[in-house]
């Protein structure tokens, strides 16, 4: 895998740079010259127009058996995350031995194509095969990458109904944690460079599309493992849903839930009351049968309002009766700290092939008091033994110590796992990170 990419304004000039730079890159790393399997791309509000152009010029340069993009508002490429500026940022993969399925919206049950999120579908195993099957879901599955428009792609339906398609799609007596055996995790982003429907581009081999979403799944002698990093304090005790309705919590353990929140943020310290000019968040537990709940276990959402007539409290998501819950706050000291910690355990594993960073909107500048946050954390994971003191201050320069290749972009949204499930986030950075397969079954 290799990375390469450029700030120039204009397009042409831009995909030109950052396709040479990831062609040289992959050549250097041993892989064809002029051709891929893959070649993944971001690029900023300042090239949507140019869509098509990188398109010709991604084909002409690397040759990619697939290629996938989307349109955000930063881009990310090696150790830099480009906010504010234009960015093109290009990710080309050579994977021997690795089977390649690129789709779209179409390429899925018509029951999917409706625009409210809430769109129903069957849950027959029928229904969850030709999900499946349409989105490369099927044995030897390793990864998924999702790349969706906020405004049209029924994201809600899919995820669940995709998970399901994936664990019927797993062999006889995989369990979440087999590595060697289990099926790959589903990750991505909601495009993120424009506020309004029309206003995005996904790329998919030859076509823009400015609706929708597109999808790769790759099958075969590859390994990824999922980052998902959600970056929260938590606030107060665990708490059970007593009274919901649709995104409504009226009760948490008896009480109203409004009073609930006067409550635990009349306990807090004043540090943690800053924290709350953020915006508060309310994680929900995924897997009620642990005895016990860390960071992982919780899906954090926004609370986005609250009804002062009854109480209630008003979630950007779909709360369950009996379902335990604890308030949070976006602090930059815990994200950091969470996605160190992640970090330090895909480090045992050694020097990834590439990874791909798929990191809130609200992240970046907007939460970390330096630059380059997500991106340099994963380049500090995996940075080679000498380079201990340079990551010792917080940072190397990027000439110095050999970078992981890696790509992204900055999401209205961010696809991934927590525990079995798959989710759309806020507020998290979720990663992909590739290896070998060490273990091929040939499926």
């Amino acid at each position: 895998m290799a990375a390469g990419a450029s700030g120039e304004r204009q397009t042409e000039r831009a995909i030109e740079e950052a396709c040479h730079r990831a062609a040289s890159a992959l050549a250097d790393a041993g892989g064809r010259r002029g051709s891929c399997d893959v070649a993944f791309v971001a690029f900023s509000p300042h090239h949507v127009a140019g869509a098509p152009a990188m398109i010709r010029e991604i084909t002409r340069t690397l040759a990619p058996r697939a290629l996938i993009g989307v349109s955000a508002e930063a881009v990310i490429s090696g150790g830099l995350e480009l906010e504010a500026v234009p960015g093109v940022s290009v990710m080309a993969m050579s994977l021997p031995g690795v089977r390649v399925k690129p789709f779209s919206l179409d390429d899925l049950p018509l029951s999917l194509h409706a625009d409210e999120p809430t769109a129903r579908l069957d849950d027959e195993e029928s229904d969850l095969a030709s999900i499946g099957q349409g989105a490369g879901i099927g044995p030897g599955h390793r990864a998924t990458i999702l790349l969706a428009d906020p405004f049209t792609a029924p994201v809600e339906a899919l995820l669940p109904r995709l998970a399901r398609a994936r664990a019927l799609a797993a062999p006889a007596g995989a369990g979440a944690r087999d590595a060697d055996n289990r099926n790959g995790p589903i990750l991505g982003g909601m495009a993120s460079a424009a506020p309004r429907r029309g206003g995005n581009a996904l790329l998919l081999n030859d076509r823009v599309l400015r609706d929708g979403l597109v999808g790769l799944s790759l099958s075969g002698a590859i390994r990824a493992d999922a980052v998902v990093s959600q970056g929260c304090k938590p606030l107060g005790p665990n708490l059970i849903v007593t009274s919901a309705k649709g995104p409504l919590i009226r009760t948490l353990s008896g009480r109203p839930a409004l009073a609930v929140v006067h409550d635990i943020i009349n306990e807090l310290g004043e540090a943690d009351k800053q924290l709350l000019a953020r915006g508060l968040m309310l994680g929900r537990v995924v897997d009620e049968y642990k005895e016990r709940f860390g960071r992982s276990d919780y899906l954090i959402q926004a609370v986005t309002g609250v009804s002062k007539d009854d109480g209630a409290i008003v979630l950007a998501g779909r709360p369950r009766v009996g379902q335990t819950v604890r308030f949070h706050a976006r602090d930059a000291r815990t994200a950091d700290e969470d996605l160190a910690m992640l970090l330090d355990a895909q480090a045992i594993h050694g020097r990834p092939l590439g990874v791909l960073l798929f990191t809130c909107n609200g992240r970046g500048t907007r939460l970390f008091e330096h630059p380059h946050h997500d991106a340099m954390s994963i380049q500090r994971a995996f940075a080679d033994p000498e380079a201990a003191e340079s990551r010792a201050k917080g940072g190397f320069e990027a000439g110095v110590v050999p970078l992981v290749p890696l790509g992204g972009f900055f999401a209205a949204g961010e696809i991934g796992p927590v525990g079995d499930g798959v989710f759309l986030h806020g507020h998290t950075a979720c990663a992909a990170v590739f290896r070998a397969r060490t273990q091929p079954d040939g499926r």
